[in-house]
C-alpha cells in the first residue's frame, strides 16, 4: 500500500472514532460541555451580534491526524442544511457515474441519404449534459465565476467568456463533415432521456446556457443608453432595452418583462455611470424548441441548409421509437463528471445539483429521477458508511422545505472522502476562501485563513413580511480547515434563525459565518505550532 493510502486510511479512521464519540455524547441526556465548549471570544463575539438574537449556532470540528473533537455544539441536531446538501448529492453522483464518466449527446440521421441530402430527420437525443460544451475552456476543464449567473439576483454575478452554443457548433460541424449539406425534412430534439421532476429548478434532458438568456447592462455615459449583451442569440428571441446610464451615485434599478412564452425580453430603468455591469437573466421556457433552433441555427452557419422552419414547437411526436439502423452522424462528448462536480460545488449550481440524481437514475435504468434516493441512501449506509439518519433530503440542491441535517452527518461525509483515491480532487472541488466559488469573495485581504478553508456553503432565505426583513433559515459552511502546517481538520459551522434588513446586509451574515471558519483555521494553526513547540522540548 503507498504512504498515501495508508496515511488517508489512518485519517478516515481517526474520524470514525470521532464521531462515534461525538455521537454518543450528542445522544445523552444532558447538554454536556460539547454545547457549550469555548470557541474563543472572536468566534462568540460574532455569534453576539444584533441579528442573531434568536439563531441557533451549530459547530463541529475534528482534528483528522489524532482523530480528536476540537469544538461540538449542538453537533447531533438536525440543521436546515441550505446547499451543503450538495455534500450529499454530489458525493452520491461522484461515486454512481464515476469521476471520469462523460456525456454522449447524439445526432442520428433518420430517412435515407442520397449523396450529401437527407430526405428525412436529424435527431438530437439529449443525455442530461449539464453544460452541453457552453463552459469548456480550451485546456477541456469547465469554467465558472465565483458569483454564477445562475444567481442574478445576487451583486456581482458575471458570466463566463465561452460561447454558450460551443457545443451545438461542434455538433454541426460533424455533420457537415459527415458530408451531409441539406437536410429536406427537420431537425427534433429527443427528450425522453428521463421524466423531468417536480423540483426547482427542473431538471430536463436538454440544457443549454443553464436554459437561460443572459441580460448584461453595462453603464455609459448619463444621459445615454447603457449597453446591452445578451446571449445566446436564437430566434424566435428578441431582447429591447431602455436603460439609462445616470450619474454617478444615482440608482440602479433594472426590471426584466417577457411576454407570454418568454421570447421577447424587455428591460427597463436605470444604472449608475459607476456602477459595475449588471447581470439580469430570463428563463427559457421551452429548452426543446430552442435547442432545436439553435441547431438548425448552427446547421447553417455550417453550411448545412435544413428544409423546415426553424422555429416552432419540437415536433417530438415525429421520433422514431428506436435508432437501430440508422446512422449516428455526429456526437458531442463532455468533460468528465468530476468537472461538473467541480462546478456544481463551487458555484452552488442549484440545476446541476437537481440533475444529478437524475443522471443517476438514469444510469440505473430508470426514467425517474427520484429513483435516485434509494441509490443516495445505499451509497451512504454501504459505501460511505454514514448513517443516512443524520438527513432529510427531498432533492439534489438542499431548497425543499424538509431538508435537514446534521453536523455529524456532513463530517461523515467529508470523513469518507479521506479515504478515497479522490480525496485531493473532491476537496480543491469545493470553494476555496478567498480564491475562487462561492467563498471567493470573502476573506480577501489580509487574512490568514485565505487558501485554507475548502467548504461547501449554504443558504437559505425567505422575507419576514411581518417585519419587513430578510429571514435567514440558514447560513452555514462544511468542509476542510487545513492548518499552516498542512494537516486537516474536519469542520461545519452553521446558524439558523438569523435576520438581516435586507439583502445587502445578508452578505454581512455570509461573511460572517465565512470570518468564523477562519477563525476556526487560525485556532487550529496556533493548537499545531503549540503542540509541536511542546514536542521540541
Amino acid at each position: 500500500m503507498r504512504p498515501t493510502n495508508r496515511g488517508r486510511l489512518r485519517a478516515w479512521a481517526a474520524v470514525a472514532a470521532a464521531l462515534l464519540t461525538v455521537t454518543g455524547a450528542a445522544s445523552g441526556a444532558p447538554a454536556s460541555a460539547h454545547e457549550e465548549d469555548d470557541l474563543g471570544p472572536a468566534i462568540e463575539a460574532i455569534m453576539h451580534k444584533p441579528g442573531y438574537e434568536h439563531a441557533q449556532w451549530g459547530v463541529l470540528e475534528i482534528d483528522t491526524t489524532t482523530g480528536e473533537v476540537i469544538h461540538s455544539r449542538y453537533a447531533n441536531q438536525f440543521f436546515v442544511p441550505g446547499s451543503t446538501t450538495k455534500l450529499v448529492t454530489i458525493s452520491s453522483a461522484w461515486h454512481t457515474l464515476g469521476p471520469d464518466h462523460r456525456f454522449t449527446t447524439p445526432v442520428f440521421a433518420t430517412g435515407t441519404r442520397s449523396g450529401s441530402t437527407l430526405d428525412g430527420n436529424l435527431a438530437m437525443v439529449a443525455q442530461g449534459d449539464l453544460t452541453m460544451g457552453g463552459r469548456t475552456k480550451p485546456d477541456g476543464s469547465v469554467d465558472y465565476t465565483d458569483i454564477d449567473h445562475t444567481e442574478a439576483s445576487l451583486p456581482g454575478a458575471s458570466l463566463t467568456p465561452e460561447n454558450p452554443l460551443a457545443g451545438l457548433d461542434q455538433i454541426a460541424r460533424q455533420v457537415r463533415d459527415a458530408g451531409l449539406t441539406r437536410v429536406e425534412g427537420d431537425v427534433i430534439v429527443d427528450p425522453r432521456l428521463f421524466t423531468p421532476p417536480a423540483l426547482d429548478p427542473q431538471p430536463v434532458p436538454m440544457i443549454v446556457n443553464d436554459n437561460l438568456i443572459d441580460l448584461l447592462s453595462t453603464p455609459t455615459t448619463p444621459g445615454q443608453p447603457a449597453q446591452l449583451l445578451w446571449r445566446p442569440q436564437v430566434a424566435p428571441y428578441q431582447v429591447t432595452s431602455t436603460v439609462q446610464t445616470v450619474a454617478p451615485g444615482g440608482p440602479t434599478d433594472i426590471q426584466v418583462a417577457t411576454s407570454p412564452d418568454g421570447t421577447q425580453i424587455s428591460l427597463t430603468g436605470t444604472i449608475a455611470a459607476d456602477a459595475q455591469p449588471l447581470l439580469k437573466v430570463s428563463a427559457i421556457q421551452d429548452p426543446n424548441a430552442f435547442a432545436r433552433t439553435a441547431l438548425i441555427e448552427a446547421l447553417g452557419r455550417a453550411g448545412v441548409t435544413v428544409a423546415a422552419a426553424p422555429t416552432g414547437p419540437n415536433p417530438e411526436g415525429a421520433l422514431p421509437a428506436s435508432y437501430d439502423g440508422d446512422p449516428r452522424v455526429a456526437a458531442y462528448v463532455s468533460p468528465p463528471y468530476s468537472q461538473y462536480a467541480k462546478l456544481i460545488l463551487k458555484v452552488s449550481h442549484n440545476l446541476g445539483a437537481n440533475l444529478a440524481l437524475c443522471n443517476m437514475a438514469v444510469l440505473h435504468g430508470s426514467k425517474d429521477c427520484f429513483d435516485a434516493f434509494p441509490i443516495e441512501h445505499e451509497f451512504l449506509a454501504d459505501v460511505a458508511h454514514v448513517d443516512p439518519t443524520q438527513f432529510t433530503v427531498a432533492d439534489g440542491r438542499g431548497g425543499v422545505a424538509s431538508d435537514r441535517a446534521t453536523p455529524i452527518g456532513l463530517t461523515q461525509i467529508l470523513g469518507y472522502w479521506l479515504g478515497t483515491p479522490d480525496a485531493d480532487a473532491f476537496r480543491l472541488s469545493l470553494p476555496i476562501l478567498g480564491v475562487d466559488g462561492s467563498n471567493g469573495i470573502s476573506c480577501t485581504t489580509d487574512c490568514p485563513a485565505k487558501g485554507k478553508v475548502f467548504a461547501k456553503p449554504g443558504t437559505i432565505l425567505g422575507l419576514d413580511r411581518l417585519n419587513q426583513r430578510i429571514q435567514v433559515g440558514a447560513q452555514e459552511e462544511a468542509g476542510y480547515l487545513q492548518t499552516d502546517d498542512g494537516c486537516l481538520h474536519l469542520f461545519y459551522i452553521g446558524v439558523n434563525g438569523a435576520t438581516s434588513a435586507d439583502l445587502q446586509s445578508f452578505i454581512g451574515i455570509f461573511d460572517d459565518v465565512n470570518q468564523i471558519s477562519a477563525l476556526l483555521q487560525e485556532q487550529a494553526s496556533q493548537r499545531e505550532r503549540t503542540r509541536g513547540a511542546r514536542a521540541g522540548k
